[in-house]
């Protein structure tokens, strides 16, 4: 009987194991979420790719490094007790 209680503990617990990895690996296929004040940066990755894989890797380059110099022009927000 004891035995039994240790089996199903393990089928539980593998099954409540899978449930969670089954939920990691959909949120990792899931679509990024942009990030605020990008799209006004670039012209989004809906556009169709061309030429070759080092011209698409240094448009990719470029424009993370427009939306890195966007988001480093944007102001801080100060909390309310300094201003």
């Amino acid at each position: 009987m004891r035995g039994l209680f240790g089996l199903v503990g393990l089928v539980v617990v593998l099954a409540v194991v899978g449930l969670l990895a089954k939920s990691q690996l959909s949120a990792v296929r899931a679509p990024a979420v942009e990030m605020p004040g990008a799209s006004a940066v670039t012209a989004g990755p809906a556009s169709a790719p061309a030429g070759n894989v080092r011209e698409q890797s240094r448009q990719m380059q470029d424009q993370v490094r427009q939306q890195m110099e966007g988001l480093m022009q944007q102001a801080r927000p100060m909390p309310e007790g300094e201003k």
